[in-house]
């Protein structure tokens, strides 16, 4: 290239470097809020935040490109729901994601203008998060963990297992609403099946200790641990005392089975945060939370575990293995 064509080019480029530079640093940096109902240091925390995560980079959106994010964990605890909640809008976001309906409740009760997506929210309607499923109508919608008749399914694959099942423990969290939603479902399926139902608070881990080895001393007993922020922080716990006590057991997801637990069966907790990605999407580009329908589970798994049936000397009838979408071995 002669002298003259190359000092011509290299002007152009200079020319058009600024204006690329330009347009780079004018891109719009997104705000967005993430209110997880795990701990920080749970390893389920960076799984689903991982997912979420893939799900805005498929739409387009990258941390500290696009968008930024802005993350607080309160491992079940209502005080931290609602201090991280101020903390959250304190910062300004466009939208926020939340995982577990008291945590929506608690952001509501600081804002009714920032856009809210939900995940594993029960009955949102019944406990005035939105107006309805069709149509929310104010600033928060998202997917449902499930419906509380699910309840009573955790009962009748346990009576599969013991058919001489007698009675029942429930784990579940009496403040929370899911878990007098979750009991009453139980409680309707218990009756037809002859089933004893033993109620047992999941408030602290002492609680639990006391509560299970009690009830574990009869014979023909199961247990039902309920969906909850609690449950779930406690979950490593509970599949012990379950295997020690030798205590079959249905759980409301397959993250407790992965770690040990003998059998659940409820919704992808992993899809949900996929699918959350998408409505974080379509706000960011304008549309509202209160257009956007909430969305129930699109499949429901039965995880079985079979080194923990044989850890707990039970056999697992071929009526559930013929119906399990895993079984871990």
């Amino acid at each position: 290239m002669k002298r003259r064509q190359f000092i011509a080019v290299l002007g152009g480029a200079a020319a058009v470097w600024p204006l690329m530079a330009s347009a780079q640093q004018r891109e719009r940096i997104r705000r967005i809020g993430v209110l997880m109902d795990t701990a920080a240091d749970d390893p389920l925390s960076p799984v689903r935040i991982a997912v979420f995560m893939q799900g805005l980079h498929q739409a387009g959106w990258s941390d500290g490109r696009n968008v930024q994010i802005d993350y607080r964990f309160s491992a079940g605890d209502a005080d931290l729901y609602r201090r991280h909640a101020a903390e959250l809008i304190a910062l300004a976001p466009e939208v926020i994601l939340i995982a577990g309906g008291t945590a929506v409740g608690a952001v509501q009760q600081a804002t009714r203008t920032v856009p809210i997506v939900f995940v594993y929210v029960s009955d949102p309607v019944t406990r005035g998060l939105i107006a309805s499923l069709a149509r929310p109508g104010g600033n928060a919608t998202g997917f449902l963990t499930f419906e509380y008749a699910i309840s009573g399914k955790w009962l009748d694959l346990l009576k599969q297992m013991i058919p001489r099942l007698s009675s029942v423990a429930v784990l579940r969290d009496a403040t929370q609403f899911s878990g007098v939603g979750q009991m009453a479902s139980i409680q309707s399926a218990a009756a037809p099946l002859g089933v004893e139902l033993t109620p047992i608070n999941v408030r602290d881990a002492e609680e639990i200790k006391l509560g299970l080895t009690a009830f574990a001393r009869a014979p023909n007993v199961g247990l039902i641990v309920a969906s909850s922020s609690k449950a779930e922080f406690h979950r490593r716990l509970i599949i012990d005392l379950a295997a020690r006590l030798r205590l079959p057991s249905v759980y409301p997801n397959r993250s407790y089975v992965a770690e040990g637990a003998l059998l659940s069966y409820g919704p992808d907790i992993l899809d949900q945060f996929r699918r959350a990605a998408g409505y974080v999407d379509r706000i960011l580009k304008g549309e509202k939370p209160a257009d956007l329908p909430v969305q129930a589970p699109t499949k429901y798994e039965l995880v079985v575990n079979l080194k923990t049936a044989k850890a707990i000397g039970l056999d697992v009838p071929a009526s559930v293995l013929a119906r399990a979408d895993a079984v871990i071995e």
